[in-house]
C-alpha cells in the first residue's frame, strides 16, 4: 500500500506547540473546539483552498494535554505549495488562536508519515509536591499532589516498567487496538524549582497510558504501595483500582523522533503492523 502524496500534491511537515486547556484533545470534533480543527481551518482559510484539508498528527493527545514537540503533516497541491511556502508560517500565526503555534513547514522526504514512521515519543510529566501547592504561573501545567514523593523510589519502580510489554493495565481498552508497547524511558527527576518531571519515551502510547503510569508511581512515591506494585499492575494486565489515572494538565507531549531519511518509507510499513508480544525464552530448569 502506498502513503505517497497524490499526483501533483506535496507532503508538508508540520511542526507546532499548543496549550492543551481550553482544547477537547487533538482529534476533530464536531460540537467541540480541537486542535486539528483549529489548524485544518486556517491552513484552509489562509491558502485559499476549495477543499478541506486533513492532518496526520505523530500523537493524538487527549483533552486538557499539551505540545512542544507535536509534528502532523498535510498533502497541499504543489502549485500553492510553491507559491505560499515561504510565508505559511506567518500567514498561519496571523490567523490560528494564541494557543497554538507552528513553528516550521517544509516539505516532508519521501517516505515520511508523522504517525506511522515516527520510532519513539517523549512526553513529560510534572508535579509538584511542595506543601503550600503549585507556582500560580505554572497550575495550568503541573499538577500538585498533595504528599511529598519519594523520586528515587519511583525511579526504582520504573525499571521494572521498561522493555515490551503488554500495557492492558495501564490502558483504555479500544477495539481491535493492540496494548503492545516497548517502553524506552521512564525515569523521575526533581528540578531546581522542586517540580518532580518524569520523562516517559516509548515506540508509541495506548489511551490513558501515561497518566496511568503516573498514577501508579504516585502511589508509590508518597509511601502508599510498595516498589513492586507498578510491575505487578503490568503484569496482571487488567486495570487496577487502585490506580488512578492523573489529571491532563501535568502532560506534555516533548518531543517525537524518526528514522533517517532513507529509512523513513521501511518505518512507515512496519509500524502498521498488529504487533504481538516476542515469545518468551524457554525455561531451562
Amino acid at each position: 500500500m502506498s502513503d505517497d502524496p497524490a499526483p501533483g500534491f506535496v507532503r508538508v511537515r508540520l511542526d507546532l506547540s499548543y496549550d492543551g486547556a481550553a482544547f477537547s484533545g487533538w482529534a476533530r470534533q464536531r460540537a467541540r473546539r480541537t486542535v486539528q480543527g483549529e489548524l485544518e481551518d486556517a491552513i484552509r482559510t489562509v491558502l485559499r483552498l476549495d477543499e478541506p484539508v486533513e492532518l496526520t498528527v505523530a500523537g493524538r493527545t487527549d483533552s486538557g494535554v499539551h505540545a512542544r514537540g507535536q509534528v502532523a503533516h498535510v498533502d497541499l497541491p504543489a502549485e500553492v505549495w510553491s507559491r505560499e511556502r515561504d510565508r505559511l508560517r506567518r500567514r498561519l500565526a496571523g490567523r490560528l488562536p494564541w494557543d497554538v503555534r507552528v513553528w516550521r513547514a517544509a516539505e516532508a522526504p519521501a517516505g515520511f508519515n508523522a504517525r506511522f514512521s515516527a520510532v519513539w515519543r517523549r512526553y513529560a510529566y510534572r508535579v509538584g509536591d511542595h506543601p503550600g501547592g503549585v507556582d500560580p504561573l505554572m497550575r495550568g501545567y503541573v499538577l500538585w499532589h498533595d504528599r511529598p514523593v519519594d523520586v528515587d523510589a519511583m525511579n526504582t519502580a520504573a525499571e521494572l516498567l521498561l522493555g515490551e510489554h503488554d500495557f492492558a493495565a495501564y490502558c483504555k481498552k479500544r477495539e481491535g487496538a493492540t496494548t503492545i508497547r516497548t517502553l524506552l524511558d521512564l525515569r523521575w527527576e526533581r528540578t531546581a524549582d522542586g517540580i518532580a518531571v518524569a520523562t516517559v519515551r516509548a515506540d508509541a502510547f495506548c489511551h490513558n497510558m501515561v497518566r496511568a503510569l503516573v498514577g501508579a508511581m504516585l502511589l508509590v512515591g508518597d509511601g502508599h504501595r510498595p516498589v513492586g506494585f507498578p510491575g505487578e499492575v503490568l503484569a496482571g494486565r487488567v486495570r487496577h483500582s487502585a490506580v488512578n489515572v492523573v489529571r491532563p494538565h501535568g502532560l506534555t507531549l516533548e518531543e517525537v523522533g524518526y528514522p533517517p531519511d532513507d529509512q523513513l518509507a521501511a518505518r512507515n510499513r512496519e509500524s502498521r503492523n498488529i504487533r504481538t508480544l516476542s515469545p518468551s525464552p524457554p525455561s531451562t530448569c
